[in-house]
């Protein structure tokens, strides 16, 4: 199957002089860009190509891809808790650097975040390393967006993984309401 620039129903655009970028849903031919694109991106957990093909099989619905002339520039994944339907967890997101698109990847977030919202989320979760302060900066600004709370826990200690990990802390964003 092959990608189109033009916007699939509920896709976002944003501009800058020549340069679109189109948000849509993944589909498992996604996983190879996907997985190139991390490999490229310092600091993210690298998966493997099948577990990006499969997730875009399983997980499309909670996930997002940008392309700029069809080209893959950015990509979050997310999905609805089983255990607490109501609550959005974003996994994974990143953003080419080379795109030209000023704040891409703070769209992309607000984007797949406002959609499931407008499905009946009420609250957004990530873990984040407290040194990511890019990924604090979207979150925060997504709170106050929403008029919403933040709550903070670690969610995993760093010595449950090799190689000195960071703790992953947990951060909630909610009661959120659509609109």
């Amino acid at each position: 199957m092959t990608t189109s620039a033009t916007p699939a129903a509920g896709a976002d655009q944003s501009t800058v002089a020549n340069k679109q970028a189109v948000f849509r849903a993944p589909v498992p031919q996604d996983g190879p860009a996907v997985w190139k694109l991390v490999e490229n991106t310092p600091g993210l957990d690298s998966n493997s190509i099948y577990y990006y093909t499969l997730w875009f099989r399983d997980f499309a619905d909670g996930s997002l891809i940008a392309t700029v002339d069809d080209e893959i520039v950015g990509f979050l994944t997310g999905y609805r808790r089983p255990d607490e339907p109501e609550t959005y967890f974003v996994w994974q997101t990143a953003v080419n650097p080379r795109h030209g698109i000023p704040f891409l990847g703070v769209k992309l977030f607000q984007a797949a975040a406002d959609q499931q919202v407008a499905h009946g989320a009420r609250y957004v979760e990530a873990t984040v390393s407290a040194e990511n302060k890019a990924i604090l900066m979207v979150l925060k600004q997504f709170a106050k967006k929403h008029s919403a709370p933040i709550e903070t826990r670690v969610l995993f200690p760093g010595s449950l993984f090799p190689d000195s990990h960071h703790d992953e802390v947990l951060y909630r964003i909610g009661p959120l309401t659509a609109g």
